[in-house]
């Protein structure tokens, strides 16, 4: 018998141009299949799209590279048949009696034929819908399966106007698909439309009954307490006779390994017609304390695994069906403080910080591996929301898993977009798709495929817009919550009242809420008003005035974006390496004048003249060639993002309820708006953000010169001190102060003493900042923020001199590896003299949490971390006992240098170790997952430091250090 379950088609497919191929789907299917690639057939990648194969068969250049995407002709100019591909695979499977097969698409662009051993499907239009066909009965007797798929564009791609825009010319908006492949202010356009089988492909085998689309909702009593498991599922009999079968449901939770306790199990009997589609509820599992899933900062994410299996009497097990799954209940309501959106997560209110989302990548390369990188990024910045933009995709369950892992909300948008839903240039069209019906069935599936994702938290109905008037009523209809998730207050006495109440897991989600669009109802103004922004370079200190943003929860907030120099050298040709022009205008600010690949890339100027924000990066002193541009642009994203992130969380639940920041990356090599780059490499911006989004932090209020403590955690910070340090570019401290015995309520801003230096006579022009939170019960450090400033209406110009003040350091680390994967420890210090400071508190002892653990400086081995982190304590167990020790493995390395003062903004890199490295090459190894980066030193400090990465096969990594003080590279590894 073959074995029941799913098999992933991602291997073997080849493609080819519909004008090139004069055979039917029926004869490629039979008795004329392609033997290999050959021309016109190419190998193919799937999922993916006509452009991903193009791209990989280099029939056409890389478009992320340079202007290289002009070159590629446009749907608009060719005609749609030119992107009309096939796409042929074969597979393997030779049923018996009463099993049954179902070929799975799980997504495709935009509608396709699909003939299989010469017969022939149609898959209908949208590109957010499910496709399951049975070939049960059209399977080859030898068990060699011939597989084409004819896959055709949108129906209405559009044309780019010659200004381009936001959407093009708007007419993607009259399909159900991403609207951003006609180009916006952040991306260029996408030339074939992301036509293609752009998610996975299968066939699931199963017996007489399958298990269809099961429903997972827990209802949470008595103070999170007493937990009841609801769950429904369909159930299809495919056979010719009733199916006499024992469903079962099974709840369980890893222990160590693969070590499983299982919670609950249960077995319920029912007879399912000859042909029925049924729906079936089982009888609600109770359970008592179980483990709950918390956001990211607030907890750890436990996750059960369900299980529902389905036998049937006569035949064996048909089918099964499995899922992780966190308790947690989602509330959201508009806060009357405020006016924003206020979250709550199992009661506990969540001040939300987090950032817009476009997608993995334009032309939907989208994998596990990336998925997973891009996720642990956002967890890593210490933000507990992504917002799935409406402009782009319904992300993929791949997307959810990894989010549901790592503790990161998601507000989820339909595909409606302002700019393509009814303004614009042209002006577009205010009905949405042309095909409502076809919205709403997307719209439904959607729903079923993403609902069981503890991370999910919210839908909406798009961005900047309402959907058309019977969309959105229809949105609110499936979309209705179960009394229990309303916010009644009470529902211990609701259930006592209503026992009877309908099963929550009967509805289509029934757990979180529906909110029209990214402008009302709690965000924004509420009321649909162009609220959102600004999206430009801002003086830092404005993030902190009372008058920078008016409403409780700015939906969209934006900047800068500028990489490291060999991202640039990497994404663009020489000609692309010139950095701007500055342009002195007539009321003395500046204006950035970029060059043409730049432009293209969409850059964003540090200077914005009309808002009076004179440039950021000149502040530095004028750039003289394009790694001391890039070098100046981090450190105007490290202030500029974590400025943001503490203006805002200086208000928290006073003015604000949260903020999402415009963007966190580009699907493509863009160069605005992100913390990391298309390759995977983070700017600065990355670690200012991890800083300030810290769940207990220490921070100075710009606007104010306060040193404020923040406390978002549910539990109250007793007994805590502050350290404020400044040092200034000779090596000396002459500002020093201690507050003690400070205590911080759970989700509290404390303003806790003015730090006066900047009003002293002797002020230095430009100064260092150390600001620490200790424990005083062992003086460990609960937040460290380090700031580089300059006096009310000066600059950082004393820095460029500062360039040549060589500070010696000590880095001390040890590399341990689990197959291709490295983790390198090490600690780094700044070993020049202390200053004559009474520093009472300064112990250097870190008990933040890392990548992999928590690392006192005292010794590279790990200590056991109070807070698990991003993943279940058993995944790290085993990372752990994986990972292999090289004995004498310890390697110290140290800079010359006898002078004294603070090592500054160091940051680490990692590189391919190569024999023959040609001159210019990128040689980092990507991507790298670092405890900290971009930070900075003073006399006598240490920190810890955790790398961790993978290594592609014959590769030999290489660890350096640079820093404003080592412009050359240090090798320490």
């Amino acid at each position: 018998m073959v074995e029941i379950g799913k098999v992933v088609l991602d291997k073997g497919w080849l493609a080819a141009r519909s004008t090139e191929i004069e055979l039917t789907g029926v004869q490629l299917t039979t008795t004329h299949p392609p033997s290999g690639p050959t021309s016109p057939w190419m190998e193919a990648v799937v999922p993916g799209t006509v452009l991903t194969t193009l791209v990989k068969n280099k029939l056409v250049p890389d478009p992320f590279y340079g202007l290289q995407n002009e070159t590629i002709i446009d749907i608009a100019d060719s005609g749609r048949e030119y992107y009309t591909f096939w796409f042929f695979t074969t597979f393997e499977c030779n049923l018996l009696n009463n099993q049954h097969i179902e070929l799975n698409f799980r997504a495709i662009n935009y509608s396709a034929e699909v003939y299989l051993n010469g017969h022939k499907e149609i898959l209908p239009k949208g590109m957010f819908r499910r496709h399951s066909v049975d070939v049960t009965d059209i399977l080859h007797p030898d068990g060699t399966n011939l597989l084409a798929v004819l896959v055709h564009p949108p129906d209405h791609p559009g044309r780019i106007p010659p200004k381009g825009g936001q959407g093009g010319d708007h007419e993607i908006g009259k399909d159900v698909a991403a609207q951003y492949v006609e180009g916006w202010d952040w991306i260029a356009p996408t030339r074939d439309r992301n036509t293609g089988i752009w998610d996975e492909v299968s066939f699931c085998v199963t017996g007489p009954v399958k298990i269809v689309d099961p429903h997972l909702v827990s209802s949470i009593f008595d103070n999170n307490k007493k937990i009841y498991l609801h769950t429904t599922t369909e159930l299809v009999n495919k056979s010719s006779w009733v199916a006499e079968c024992s469903l079962n449901i099974q709840v369980a939770t890893e222990l160590d390994g693969n070590i499983w306790s299982v919670e609950h199990l249960q077995t319920q009997h029912l007879s399912i017609p000859s042909g029925a589609h049924v729906h079936y509820t089982f009888p609600e599992l109770f359970f008592y304390k179980p483990n709950l899933w918390w956001p990211n900062g607030m907890g750890k994410q436990s996750l059960y695994n369900v299980e529902i299996t389905v036998d049937v009497k006569g035949f064996g097990e048909s089918d099964s069906w499995s899922h992780h799954f966190g308790f947690r209940k989602i509330e959201s309501h508009i806060d009357g403080a405020t006016g924003g959106r206020l979250f709550k997560v199992n009661g506990e209110p969540i001040f939300i910080r987090g950032g817009n989302w476009i997608l993995s990548d334009g032309l939907l390369r989208l994998s596990k591996k990336r998925y997973e990188t891009d996720i642990k990024f956002h967890a890593d910045m210490n933000f507990n929301m992504i917002r799935c933009w409406g402009g782009a995709l319904a992300e993929r369950p791949d997307f959810y898993r990894y989010c549901d892992i790592y503790g990161i909300l998601v507000w989820q948008e339909f595909w409606i977009t302002g700019d393509v839903d009814g303004r614009g240039d042209p002006v577009s069209n205010p009905d949405g798709p042309l095909d409502h019906d076809l919205f709403l069935l997307c719209a439904r599936d959607t729903i079923k495929l993403l609902r069981n994702h503890p991370s999910l938290a919210l839908w909406v109905g798009g961005n900047e817009q309402v959907p058309p008037e019977d969309i959105n009523i229809a949105l609110k209809s499936y979309l209705k919550l179960h009394p229990h998730f309303e916010n009644l207050g009470g529902n211990d006495i609701l259930r006592e009242i209503s026992p009877m109440l309908k099963d929550p897991s009967q509805y289509l989600d029934g757990t979180r809420v529906y909110v029209r669009g990214s402008l009302w109802d709690g965000f924004a103004d509420g009321k649909g008003g162009f609220t959102d922004g600004p999206y430009e370079i801002q003086n830092p200190e404005d993030f902190f005035k009372e008058d920078y943003y008016k409403y409780g929860f700015n939906p969209e907030v934006g900047s800068v974006g500028m990489p490291v120099a060999a991202t640039i050298r990497a994404t663009m040709p020489p000609e692309g390496w010139e950095i701007p022009l500055f342009k002195k205008l007539p009321n003395g600010y500046v204006q950035e004048v970029a060059n043409s690949i730049w432009e293209y890339h969409k850059y964003m100027p540090y200077s914005k003249p009309e808002k009076k924000v004179h440039d950021q990066i000149l502040l530095y002193g004028t750039p003289k060639d394009l790694d001391d541009f890039c070098l100046k642009a981090q450190l105007v994203n490290y202030i500029q993002y974590r400025a943001l992130l503490e203006g805002w969380t200086s208000r928290m639940w006073s003015k604000y309820t949260g903020v999402l920041i415009w963007k966190t990356q580009n699907p493509w090599t863009g160069l605005r708006g992100q913390f990391y780059d298309h390759l995977h490499d983070q700017t600065a911006g990355f670690y200012g953000c991890r800083c300030a989004a810290e769940p207990i932090h220490v921070q100075l209020n710009l606007a104010t010169c306060y040193i404020e403590v923040v406390n978002t955690t549910s539990e109250d910070v007793s007994d805590v001190a502050i350290e404020a340090a400044i040092w200034d570019l000779d090596g000396t401290s002459p500002y020093y102060k201690v507050s003690e015995n400070l205590n911080v309520p759970s989700k509290r801003i404390i303003p806790v003493f003015e730090m006066t230096y900047p009003k002293s006579k002797n002020a230095k022009p430009a100064y260092f900042l150390l600001l620490k939170l200790y424990n005083a019960s062992d003086f460990g450090i609960l937040s460290r923020n380090f700031y580089w400033l300059h006096l009310p209406g000066g600059d950082y110009k004393h820095l460029e001199p500062y360039r040549n003040k060589k500070i010696p350091l000590k880095i001390t680390s040890q590399a341990l590896l689990r197959g291709s994967t490295y983790e390198v420890r090490m600690r780094v210090q700044n070993t020049s003299k202390k200053s004559d400071c009474k520093s009472l508190l300064d112990k250097n002892k870190f008990i933040k949490s890392t990548t992999l653990g928590d690392y006192d400086s005292s010794s590279l081995e790990p200590v056991p971390s109070a807070i698990v982190g991003k993943q279940d304590m058993s995944l790290f167990q085993k990372i752990r006992r994986n990972f292999s020790k090289e004995p004498n493995s310890l390697k110290v390395a140290e800079t010359n240098g006898t002078e004294e003062g603070v090592a500054f903004f160091l940051h680490f890199s990692v590189h391919a170790l190569e024999k023959d490295q040609k001159e210019g090459e990128d040689t980092r190894i990507l991507p790298v997952h670092y405890s900290d980066n971009y930070f900075s030193l003073v006399p006598g400090e240490e920190m810890p430091i955790t790398i961790s990465f993978e290594v592609p096969p014959g590769i030999t990594p290489r660890v350096t250090l640079n820093g404003w003080n080592y412009d050359g590279g240090l090798t320490v590894l």
